[in-house]
């Protein structure tokens, strides 16, 4: 019993660590950004934007013109990291839903589809 005690010590000891944060990532870990993922402020600025009325945040506009922000970083990406296949698939999921929120505001409001369209220079 006692050494079973013991062992449970010397275990946590080692567990201690290696969870320590002296063996985190290297030197710049703490100031390391996500950088394909649009900033805070980057989205409050495009739902202000877009938005149809003060506080909007899920209309068709601003959904794709967040969408389209989100597209372009992706593309970047890509140009550096061509064999990122399993961001590819989010990249065409993302175009595939900018492309039903468009083709519904072009049902459902023409003029705002084509406002939108020309201010955020797709094709169409």
């Amino acid at each position: 019993m006692e050494s079973a005690v013991r062992f449970a010590k010397r275990c946590s000891t080692f567990i201690n660590r290696a969870l320590a944060l002296s063996n985190r990532g290297g030197a710049d870990s703490k100031e390391r950004e996500f950088d394909m993922a649009i900033s805070v402020a980057q989205k409050a600025q495009i739902m202000t934007d877009y938005q149809r009325v003060a506080g909007d945040t899920g209309s068709s506009e601003v959904q794709v013109a967040l969408l389209t922000a989100r597209i372009n970083d992706l593309t970047g990406h890509f140009k550096e990291h061509k064999k990122d296949n399993h961001s590819r698939r989010g990249l065409l999921r993302m175009v595939s839903r900018r492309r039903k929120l468009l083709d519904y505001l072009k049902r459902t409001n023409v003029d705002s589809y084509r406002n939108l369209i020309q201010r955020l220079g797709l094709r169409k």
